[in-house]
This record gives C-alpha cells, sequence and structure tokens, in this order.
C-alpha cells in the first residue's frame, strides 16, 4: 500500500499508509486527533533506472533554470530532394 503524507493544523505533518481508494479522505492526526489533510509529494524516484532519474532531474532543472544555447550543435539533417506532399496517400 501506498504511503501518504498528511499534515495537521496543530503537531505538523505524519505519514499514513492506506489504500489508494481512500487516498483523497482526510485522516485524524495520531497526536492530537484533529482533522488533517494530505500534502501532495512527489513519487519516490529512487526506484527508478539511472538514465530515467537523470531525465527528469534535468527536465526539472530546465523548467527553473533553462540552460542557454550559445552554438549549434550536431550534423545538418539531409533534405530529401522530393518532398512528399502532405494530401499524396501512398
Amino acid at each position: 500500500m501506498p504511503v501518504y503524507v498528511f499534515a495537521c493544523p496543530a503537531c505538523g505533518r505524519f505519514e499514513l499508509t492506506r489504500p489508494m481508494t481512500r487516498a483523497g479522505e482526510a485522516a485524524a492526526c495520531p497526536e492530537c486527533g484533529r482533522e488533517a489533510r494530505r500534502v501532495f509529494t512527489p513519487p519516490n524516484h529512487s526506484l527508478l533506472r539511472s538514465e530515467v532519474r537523470r531525465a527528469l532531474g534535468a527536465e526539472e532543472a530546465s523548467a527553473h533554470e533553462p540552460r542557454v544555447v550559445s552554438q549549434k550543435r550536431g550534423r545538418p539533417l539531409r533534405h530529401r530532394a522530393d518532398p512528399t506532399p502532405p494530401w499524396v496517400l501512398h
């Protein structure tokens, strides 16, 4: 079962294991019994393959700190001499 994080207004955060069908429901704080709301947290990426983790990290970093490209890299694409119009069916 997944582990969810909840925040009690008086006691702070705590974790709770419950079925996914009950993920959105409020929970009672184990300390004071007050109603606590769920805090959305990112999934645990440590279980993913290293390539996927690296790609997710680059994607997240580019949202806040995009890299500036100063020069073109790679080879130019070869152009077809006779492009086929999009309305021609094969």
